[in-house]
């Protein structure tokens, strides 16, 4: 009796670390630079380690080793590397609020100690759960090479940010400048408008009262930021309402300040919006910062670095900006100045990482020109190939809304400090030559005397980058713009940008802006946007709402495997949200069962060369070279969801259902030695082909079947199977699936089992397979 040579009844994802291991002591995946094979690079997002990998992560990260495990059958040398993002406010206020500190109040070096001992503790963690996930990258160490592991707080990575400051320095597109900023009070630093982020709230609209100048005339301006009447420098009404026409060149008394204010007409003026005047203060939101510059007024700042009204404020001096709001509502309201009160929705900015109301202040910060620039950036987009195309419009739209430069300082600890030092004396600014890691705020100046007047005293500039500074050097970091500029020039740009749309405005950007200003050139040929996971309603995941599903305990249930096939059957994440529940994870894993049955039942059968086949057998391999065209176009195009989609269509629905029944006698050996070897063949044949097809996706299970079937190598070292057989036989798969129907129909009808016989009249058309069809259906 033939016994199955897969012994296992089921898969087991007790094997998957197992065959995870075996993996990198084979070291399957590691990048050889002397191959002759074209490059495919992969810029994977480096996520940060002090968050925990969720969901989201887990999926769109699956989908990225699908394209490099793809990229490496159809004959790529592949640059998969791993990156960790440990730069920036998320470590510091994770630090913060963990040892319940404040950064500014503990010595520098002391703090960056206590963020590294965070960082530790939090990386190893990131890369075990990226490990479970199966990814393919092409090393796990940490290292300075091409392919190595990279953490961005690493010296070499902050080497490069310095020298892409300097060279861009050098270049002229770099200037400090005191303008009004986006400010985070909470996190004490400035931030630039990409990562400004808007919650939909509610807010108390006053209707406060004015008076005019020399007339005592009342009129009323309603406002959300009473706070800001100290900052009032200007009030508007729309040139087409008539209501207010008389007001033109006249002058408002504000009211606690009693500052005298001119009234203009303006189009920002909404009429629909309140009483349709409007007071411009310094800095209500982006349309005040918009029209002061518009109308070239000077601004007073009443709110200060720590979030608190300052001396321009008058006796509400020293509150927070929500208890100077309160107050001033109750003195407005004890001098009979507001008129009436009334709740609204509001859209307000808050900083993306505290999601703290964020404030407009005054402050010297360096900025890279990026404004004049709009139109080239535009180009470069239009240069490269989106997947999914409609998702470069979201790119697009946020390039055409820039309208500022953007500030790169910040100030803040844990992150690459900007390479400078100023003379004590003359304040001559010092920018040293790229090659090494610079530490200003500790390290001596390399100069020994300023060269204009010749003080031998410098000063450290103490600010660090922008976190997205940082990020946006991680293409050419990958590529070995430090250590093999050879490499470099020869395979930039990078072959492919993979990310999520909730950072197009910044890492994709900021990437885009930094290769052109620096190289005149794109960053990546390619670029694949994805979308959100929500929850089973569609509601985005959050612990709030306790609708979080944590990865950790979907692969604990169900394995890696069961994860991945469901990242891709569920449905396209570029092309919209998908929804996660275990209920859709469970589901969808059936599709594992009915591989796994079929790979067993084939394992019964000895695998054999190719014989003269029937015409039933061809027809399945016409069908097969069909399937293997659909998935390398869909593979080709990243579209995982439809690739998996046919293999199981033909799997479960054409190959078990159908081909599988009627071979089944034949394997057995019901049939002529040449009809069941025929029969042998075709079955591995399909076996080892769905195998190779499905290795991507599902990379353990495959992996095991082949080395149990085919090979003491791994499936990962073969290339993506050809289409070799003529398809032709394919166009009566219709005929074939509806008789086949035809005849379980009648037997479950007549209550009948299928084994039972039947007389019934096979098709002309399906005369060829007909001998396989009398002792499918036991037709008489």
């Amino acid at each position: 009796m033939l016994k199955p040579k897969i012994k296992e009844k089921r898969w087991d994802p007790k094997l998957e670390p197992i065959i995870f291991n075996k993996w990198q002591k084979e070291g399957l995946f590691k990048f050889n630079k002397k191959t002759k094979k074209p490059l495919f690079s992969i810029d994977t997002p480096p996520p940060y380690v002090n968050i925990p990998v969720h969901i989201g992560h887990a999926y769109t990260y699956a989908w990225m080793d699908m394209i490099a495990r793809f990229k490496r059958m159809t004959n790529f040398n592949v640059l998969f590397p791993m990156g960790l993002d440990k730069n920036g406010l998320p470590v510091e206020v994770q630090t913060e609020k963990e040892l319940n500190i404040s950064m500014h109040e503990i010595p520098r070096e002391e703090f960056i100690k206590k963020c590294k001992e965070i960082l530790k503790k939090c990386g190893d963690t990131s890369l075990d759960s990226f490990k479970k996930l199966g990814l393919s990258c092409n090393t796990w160490d940490l290292a300075y090479e091409l392919s190595g592991r990279y953490d961005t707080d690493d010296p070499e990575y902050r080497r490069l940010t310095q020298e892409t400051f300097i060279r861009l320095w050098k270049k002229g597109l770099i200037y400090e400048d005191v303008k009004s900023t986006n400010y985070c009070p909470v996190c004490r630093t400035t931030i630039s408008d990409a990562e400004v982020e808007y919650e939909e709230g509610k807010a108390i609209l006053s209707y406060i009262k004015f008076k005019i100048k020399g007339t005592g005339e009342e009129i009323v301006i309603a406002t959300t930021r009473p706070e800001l009447l100290c900052t009032c420098k200007i009030v508007l009404f729309n040139p087409t309402d008539e209501k207010y026409k008389n007001l033109k060149g006249k002058t408002a008394t504000v009211p606690i300040f009693n500052l005298e204010v001119p009234i203009v007409s303006h189009p920002y003026a909404k009429p629909e919006f309140g009483t349709g005047l409007m007071m411009i203060c310094s800095f209500g939101d982006y349309g005040d910062v918009r029209l002061f510059r518009e109308l070239n007024l000077e601004p007073t700042y009443a709110i200060d670095k720590e979030g608190r009204m300052n001396n321009n404020a008058g006796k509400y001096n020293g509150l927070t900006v929500k208890e100077a709001r309160e107050r001033i509502i109750q003195d407005l309201k004890a001098q009979d100045l507001i008129q009436k009160q009334e709740e609204i929705d509001q859209r307000q900015p808050v900083c993306w990482r505290s999601k703290n109301p964020i404030e407009f202040i005054a402050m010297k910060e360096f900025y890279l020109k990026q404004v004049e620039f709009k139109d080239e950036i535009l180009k470069i987009t239009n240069q490269i190939k989106f997947f999914a195309p409609q998702s470069k419009q979201i790119l697009l739209d946020w390039i055409n809304s820039i309208n500022i430069d953007w500030v790169i300082s910040r100030r803040r600890y844990y992150g690459t400090e900007i390479p400078l030092w100023y003379c004590k004396k003359c304040n001559w600014i010092y920018v040293p030559e790229p090659g090494k890691y610079y530490k200003p705020w500790k390290e001596k100046c390399p100069l020994e005397k300023c060269p204009e007047c010749g003080s031998k005293e410098f000063i450290g500039e103490t600010r660090t980058f922008d976190t997205w500074f940082d990020s946006a050097n991680s293409e050419i970091y990958i590529l070995g713009y430090l250590w093999d500029k050879e490499f470099f020039k020869k395979n930039f740009p990078c072959t492919l940008r993979p990310q999520g749309k909730e950072i197009v405005r910044n890492w994709l950007y900021y990437t885009l802006l930094k290769a052109f200003l620096l190289f005149e050139a794109k960053s990546f040929e390619n670029v694949w946007l994805h979308m959100h996971l929500v929850d089973e309603k569609g509601k985005k995941m959050s612990k709030s709402k306790g609708n979080v599903i944590d990865p950790q305990d979907v692969l604990k249930k169900y394995g890696t495997e069961a994860f991945r096939i469901w990242t891709c059957l569920e449905g396209d994440i570029t092309r919209g949200d998908i929804r996660c529940s275990f209920e859709r994870i469970e589901g969808t894993s059936k599709f594992l069962t009915k591989f796994w049955n079929v790979a067993r039942f084939i394992s019964i059968f000895p695998i054999t060369d190719k014989t003269r086949l029937t015409k039933t057998d061809e027809w399945i391999l016409a069908e097969l070279s069909s399937l293997i065209q659909k998935v390398r176009n869909k593979y080709e195009n990243y579209s995982f969801s439809e690739a998996a989609i046919a293999i199981r269509e033909f799997v479960w629905n054409l190959f078990a259902s159908h081909y599988i029944e009627l071979a089944k006698a034949r394997a057995y050996g019901k049939a002529s030695k040449t009809e069941q070897a025929s029969a042998w063949f075709t079955l591995h044949q399909c076996l080892k082909t769905i195998s190779l097809l499905l290795s991507p996706i599902i990379p353990f299970i495959t992996d095991h079947v082949w080395r149990t079937l085919y090979s003491k190598k791994s499936i990962h070292l073969e290339e993506f199977p050809e289409s070799k057989w003529k398809i032709d036989l394919a166009k009566l798969t219709p005929k074939l699936r509806e008789f086949n129907s035809k005849v379980w129909n009648e037997k479950k009808k007549k209550g009948l089992p299928l084994t039972h016989e039947i007389k019934i009249k096979v098709p002309k058309e399906l005369k060829l397979f007909e001998k396989d069809l009398k002792v499918m259906h036991n037709i008489l």
